[in-house]
């Protein structure tokens, strides 16, 4: 008969699910980048959800609605936009042309340069969505009021703009 280690201890209780014992990732608590992490993952996985029905991922979404804020952005403006670098977006720009939801234009001052624009289709899924994207932020965020809602939006705000 082997004799009980103390090390084995914490793996048993880990075993047996007591409620004791901390979450494994409660070391990371009191940092603001883990919880926006966490928090971001579980409103994507919805979001992903989601936009899957219309084979889109969130950075398409996110492309359609800054080309339809902003028509005749140019592609490094995008990638600035999306924070994300410049060869990334011309995948990105790709799909959404071959789903026939963006179009690129070439400028006529610079031929090397074009502009984005949402298509006609790509207008009207837009708006689709915005709904979706709308009642998934909402859904996933249930644990929160209105009012703590807005207050969170600020702060996020407050963080990344300044």
């Amino acid at each position: 008969m082997a004799k009980s280690s103390k090390l084995a201890e914490p793996a048993e209780a880990l075993v047996a699910g007591t409620d004791a014992q901390a979450p494994l990732d409660s070391a990371l608590d009191d940092l603001i980048g883990y919880a926006l992490r966490r928090a971001q993952l579980k409103l994507f996985q919805n979001l992903i959800g989601r936009l899957a029905v219309h084979d889109l991922r969130p950075a398409q979404f996110s492309a359609l609605a800054i080309i339809d804020h902003n028509p005749g952005l140019m592609q490094a403006d995008l990638a600035k936009a999306l924070a994300i670098e410049p060869p990334q977006v011309v995948p990105l720009l790709n799909k959404l042309e071959s789903r026939a939801l963006a179009v690129r234009v070439r400028c006529k001052p610079d031929k090397r340069s074009y502009g984005i624009f949402l298509s006609k289709s790509g207008e009207t899924l837009l708006k689709e969505l915005k709904q979706i994207a709308a009642q998934s932020d909402l859904d996933s965020t249930t644990a929160l009021d209105s009012k703590e809602r807005e207050k969170l939006l600020r702060l996020l705000k407050k963080v990344y703009q300044h």
